[in-house]
């Protein structure tokens, strides 16, 4: 059973963390937060003595809504291994809810990928199931994200258009805010997700 009393607006992100994703991450996350709910992910919480598994199903177990993003299940150059790590928790979180008991068989997915049936070549049981596409642009995952949401009660009815224009405007507010505090542009570029997080959750 859920952990925790946050499981009715907590949402499981389990998204490549490299650079090439950044973008569209941060901008998930800001959609998440917009729309009212709290974004879980593996790196929210560093314990040295916690298994990142043990980590990784404790999020599962807590959070009504999921985010899986499967852009990084195919190698891009020669010698390069799939990504197998987005998959699996995929797998964890169907099994959640297959074989929970209570709250847990009223979990919420989301699917996405890059490009809309390439999954299919490394998860072909995953056919027949919607997946969203959005094609490596921030702007598209925001609004398949949004999506999601609006199709279900209890959801701010607001459009992508609005979302993004937010999403611009937490920008320029979270880079001046950090200046006045004093830090450097190269110190706004490198700034963690999970402090990012919080940003959004002060501008929210």
């Amino acid at each position: 059973m859920p952990k925790d009393g946050n499981f009715d607006r907590s949402v499981f992100v389990n998204c490549p963390l490299d650079e090439d994703y950044d973008r569209v991450l941060r901008a998930i996350l800001f959609c998440l937060v917009r729309l009212g709910l709290k974004p879980r992910i593996a790196i929210e919480r560093s314990d040295a003595g916690e298994t990142r598994i043990s980590k990784i199903l404790d999020l599962i177990q807590s959070s009504r809504y999921s985010v899986h993003d499967l852009c990084r299940c195919q190698a891009r150059q020669k010698g390069e291994y799939y990504r197998l790590n987005m998959p699996f928790e995929l797998g964890l979180d169907f099994g959640c809810r297959r074989y929970g008991t209570g709250m847990l068989k009223e979990k919420v997915i989301l699917v996405l990928e890059e490009e809309r049936y390439r999954y299919q070549a490394a998860i072909s049981d995953l056919a027949g199931s919607d997946i969203e596409a959005h094609h490596g642009d921030y702007q598209i995952a925001v609004r398949k994200v949004r999506n999601w949401l609006a199709g279900m009660p209890g959801f701010e009815s607001v459009g992508g258009a609005r979302v993004l224009a937010d999403y611009e405007e937490f920008q320029q507010w979270h880079i001046q805010r950090q200046r006045n505090r004093g830090f450097s542009d190269d110190d706004i570029r490198d700034y963690s997700t999970m402090e990012l997080l919080r940003s959004m959750n002060d501008w929210s």
